[in-house]
Parts: C-alpha cells; structure tokens; sequence
C-alpha cells in the first residue's frame, strides 16, 4: 500500500503513525533505534507490506498491468488503491481528507528531528504538492506517476498507467475495496499483537 493507506491503518496513535510512514527508509533492525510506538509503526508497515504482496485480489489487480509494466506493477497498484481511499474517505472516517492530512503534515513537522533523512528531503514536495489529498483525483495520480516515471529514468512508462486506470476504473474499485476491507481487519488484529509484544520485550 502506498503513503495515505499506511498512515490511515495506523489508528490514532501519533508515533505509531509516523513509525508506519517513514519504515521504507528504515532497515533490518534498525527499527530498535528507535521509542516503542515508532517501532511498532514500522513493524506494521512490513506486516502491511507482506499482507498486501501475497493477496489474491492485489494480484489481480497487478496482473491487469504485468505486461506493459512488468515489475513495477505492484507500485502502480499501491498508487491507485490510494487514489479509491481518498476518494471514497468518507466511508472510512469521519474526519474530512483535507484536515486529516493537514493534522499528519503538522504531526510531521513537529517531529522533524526524528524523521530519517530520506523523508525529511522527500517531506517539503509531499506537503507543497499536498500529495495526500491530491490522490483522490486522477490528475493528482497522474504527478505520482510522472513523479515515479521520471525515479526510474523513464524506464518504467508508469506515467502511462492512468490509462489502464480509467480503462478498468469500476474493476480497480471493487478490487480495492474488497482488499482494504480485509486489510483493515488484518492491520488491527497486527497492532495489537505487535503494541502487546514490543511493550512487553525487556
């Protein structure tokens, strides 16, 4: 899953959040380094990961862009179910999207010390281009991807993939939804275990 969905699935807890939103630049073990909710936050963003990689109905979703995207179908994939998020937010909180991210930049800028250094240079583009709440259009999916595109020195032609999207737009959606309503469920019963097991190590 991509930026909006981990932070969502963290639930209220802020340094579980931004544990959940900085793991990718965190590596092996060095997630010890770091207060016990961080840990946990980055620990669920792997357990996120695994769960979502292995699932039946991403694959499906993957398999529908493997042969002009090859490899890099998974990112794309995380990036439109990011899109169904935002788009359909109001069926996941009550809170409004645009106050939401606007809580999460302010929670990132007041724990900017903490951040790793990839997300502190990766953090001034996020919050200026709002990244968060632009998902829930397409045009804002259309600069992720040239975003992305342009990463893989136009290896990728991930900036094509809006196409594909609104091709198979009403397929996409039911897939995302029948995932996430699963993930949900998974990433809470993982919370628990994992808030349960950190708090409890010596």
């Amino acid at each position: 899953m991509n930026f909006l969905a981990h932070i969502y699935l963290s639930g209220n807890n802020e340094m579980i959040t931004i544990g959940n939103f900085i793991a990718d630049g965190i590596r092996g073990k060095k997630y010890k380094n770091f207060s016990n909710n961080i840990q946990i936050g980055i620990l669920l963003h792997r357990e996120i990961d695994s769960f979502t990689d292995a699932h039946r109905i991403v694959r499906q979703s993957t398999k529908r862009l493997h042969k002009n995207y090859s490899h890099y179908s998974g990112v794309i994939v995380d990036i439109l179910y990011d899109h169904f998020l935002a788009k359909n937010w109001h069926l996941y909180s009550e809170t409004p999207l645009n106050l939401y991210v606007e809580d999460f930049y302010a929670s990132l800028e007041k724990n900017f010390e903490i951040l790793p250094e990839r997300t502190k240079k990766m953090m001034p583009f996020m919050i200026a281009d709002n990244w968060l709440l632009n998902y829930a259009n397409i045009d804002g999916i259309q600069r992720v991807l040239d975003g992305m595109n342009r990463r893989t020195k136009n290896k990728s032609k991930m900036n094509k993939a809006t196409a594909e999207l609104n091709t198979y737009y009403e397929e996409f959606e039911n897939e995302f939804t029948l995932f996430f309503d699963e993930l949900i469920q998974f990433s809470n019963t993982k919370l628990i275990e994992l808030t349960k097991r950190i708090n409890n190590e010596p």
